[in-house]
């Protein structure tokens, strides 16, 4: 695992200032993912604002519904566009700004041990085939550098102040599809992850 930058070369990459090191030993101390939708303006797809947002160039002025990001200051490890697409913000190495206020089996900050995924999408509208089979993919790909050992949605370790990645989320779909990518690098029993399913 040692010598790893972070950097997936399967995912596009846009650098964002919104970051810092992690207090804990890399990789050792990364044992969580974290999923998470995203859509700006809420519920519209396709655009560049999430990517504006998360790499700090947001123009506030853009919608009305901009207003409330104002000086906000996030990322996120990755972002899944509805068609599949990958993209990489942070390296996984260091800590991305994604999970806010949250605990996760009592420890707390979970940015601090955790890579953060975003989707593209809303509590209201189902995730698309090929965003699953991304996620998947990435899942198995960070997992050969990283001890995953869970898996939980925003609102797992944010209950209360978050929602996604919502009710139109299909954890048994995604287990699924983990389940055959593992086999294709390794015995499933290998992969050890723990899904958090709502």
């Amino acid at each position: 695992m040692s010598g790893f930058d972070g950097w997936l070369p399967q995912a596009t990459r846009y650098d964002s200032p919104n970051f810092d090191a992690r207090p804990g030993p890399v990789p050792a101390d990364i044992t969580l993912l974290v999923v998470h939708n995203i859509s700006l303006p809420g519920g519209q797809f396709g655009g560049p604002h999430v990517s504006d947002l998360l790499t700090g160039r947001m123009d506030y002025n853009a919608d009305p519904s901009f207003a409330d990001l104002r000086g906000l200051k996030v990322s996120s490890h990755f972002f899944i566009r509805r068609d599949g697409r990958v993209m990489q913000y942070v390296s996984a190495n260091d800590r991305a700004w994604h999970a806010g206020r949250s605990c996760f089996r009592g420890r707390e900050k979970c940015n601090d041990f955790s890579i953060g995924v975003e989707l593209e999408g809303s509590d209201f509208v189902a995730f698309e085939a090929a965003q699953y089979a991304a996620l998947a993919d990435l899942t198995v790909a960070l997992r050969r550098h990283y001890p995953l050992t869970d898996i939980q949605g925003h609102e797992h370790i944010a209950p209360g102040r978050k929602t996604d990645p919502g009710p139109l989320f299909d954890w048994e779909c995604y287990q699924n599809l983990l389940k055959k990518e593992a086999m294709l690098v390794a015995a499933s029993a290998e992969l050890g992850l723990l899904i958090g399913l709502p």
